[in-house]
């Protein structure tokens, strides 16, 4: 574990951006500032009728540059501060990514593995009218996130339009295809991580075909990158998740049948490690795409791979980053690595605000050229400004909002 907590990281990422832009102490104050914090208490009835209550958030860290956008998270470790950081970094991804969104967050402090179906349809449901005053489809669409998925997206969705009296299948996004679901959202963000990995490797002048590639996590991220790092010809040699990992299996697909056949990763004649083991790796891509706070000073120090390409949210400290930086790696950022899941949430909502849905193979030329441009803006401007690409894409995120509060003003 480590002492730096991601509100302290996005903080410090955030004061770096403004200093770099020149931005005056004002936008400090204004960008370091949440727009709307709601803490609820969540009740469940339990299948046993015992009554348990959960800590619940919902964020909007920005509404400057449209209505809020972000993830609701299941985990024990959701709270206030995580909640506070991870909607900041959609703030940025959404303005990085040119998407009409400011960033939120939400979530509940507890372990969905816990949960019965028909406790987590309640304690979605009783969540969802909890914080069914500040949200809608021109207000704030939540998305699924770690530990929630499709059918929590569902249970929301049907809450908010039992509510309203008629069907808002905008309200959310990840929803089912049958409720107005986006075809290639499911495998968005891994998609997008594909994309950045194809393009890093290009920028450090590496082979695609049969570039080597460890993933840290194998669930709705990992997974789907693996898929698409194969398709685009390179190997995956190592996998992991939050037990551990393998490496020297044939192939993604003979993993994940293994993985749904027996809920591990043991695959047969494969070699075990551990998950700072895969971190040490020889290999040209690592891709931390688990939980935040995996490369930190002390594994940092242990990375042999050329490109860290960010799955997760936050997952390097501030004192990782400067291990990379030191060692020459090029790292990709967050906000820049992992966005196709929100490009491909904004493409549903607009599909759901039309009542016109694109094919998959519209999405994923949208989400490819959108990825694209923003990849190239974070190229361009790290090599002018001789920054980093952390830095980079910070500062264009945080100066695309510091200008639309520029040009929006101050009420009264």
């Amino acid at each position: 574990m480590t002492t730096e907590s991601p509100l302290s990281t996005a903080r410090s990422q955030l004061r770096g951006a403004i200093d770099q832009l020149g931005l005056p102490e004002n936008a400090w104050h204004t960008l370091s500032t949440p727009r709307r914090i709601l803490q609820v208490a969540v009740p469940l009835r339990r299948d046993n009728g015992d009554i348990e209550m959960y800590n619940g958030y919902r964020v909007q860290y920005s509404t400057t540059r449209g209505p809020s956008k972000g993830g609701v998270r299941y985990h024990p470790d959701v709270d206030l501060d995580e909640t506070i950081a991870l909607a900041m970094l959609m703030t940025w991804k959404c303005a990085l990514t040119n998407l009409p969104y400011g960033g939120a967050k939400g979530g509940i402090a507890v372990d969905p593995a816990t949960l019965s179906d028909r406790e987590n349809e309640r304690l979605t449901r009783r969540y969802t009218s909890e914080i069914l005053p500040i949200i809608g489809p021109e207000r704030d669409i939540p998305a699924p996130d770690v530990g929630t998925d499709e059918r929590n997206m569902a249970w929301m969705m049907d809450t908010y339009s039992v509510n309203a009296g008629f069907s808002v299948p905008g309200v959310v996004t990840g929803k089912p295809i049958v409720l107005g679901g986006s075809l290639g959202r499911t495998s968005a963000t891994g998609d997008g991580v594909a994309i950045a990995t194809r393009e890093a490797l290009r920028v450090r002048g590496i082979n695609i075909e049969g570039a080597t590639v460890a993933i840290q996590g194998f669930g709705k991220v990992g997974y789907w990158a693996a898929v698409a790092l194969e398709n685009m010809g390179m190997k995956v040699v190592a996998i992991s998740d939050v037990n551990g990992g393998v490496k020297g299996f044939p192939s993604v697909a003979k993993l994940w049948e293994h993985f749904q056949l027996h809920q591990n990763l043991d695959f047969p004649g494969a070699d075990r490690l551990t998950n700072e083991e895969l971190l040490h790796l020889d290999v040209d891509v690592l891709i931390p795409a688990a939980l935040a706070d995996s490369i930190s000073e002390k594994t940092g120090l242990g990375i042999k791979a050329k490109i860290v390409v960010e799955g997760a949210n936050g997952p390097t400290t501030p004192s990782g980053d400067a291990i990379l930086r030191d060692k020459g790696i090029l790292v990709v950022p967050d906000i820049l690595a992992n966005s196709g899941g929100v490009i491909v949430s904004y493409f549903e909502w607009v599909q759901d605000k039309q009542n016109y849905f694109w094919s998959a193979e519209e999405v994923k030329g949208n989400l490819s050229s959108i990825m694209m441009k923003a990849f190239k803006e974070v190229e361009e401007t790290a090599a002018k400004k001789l920054v980093t690409w952390r830095e980079s894409a910070l500062m264009i995120g945080v100066g695309r909002v510091a200008e639309a509060h520029r040009l929006r003003g101050l009420y009264p």
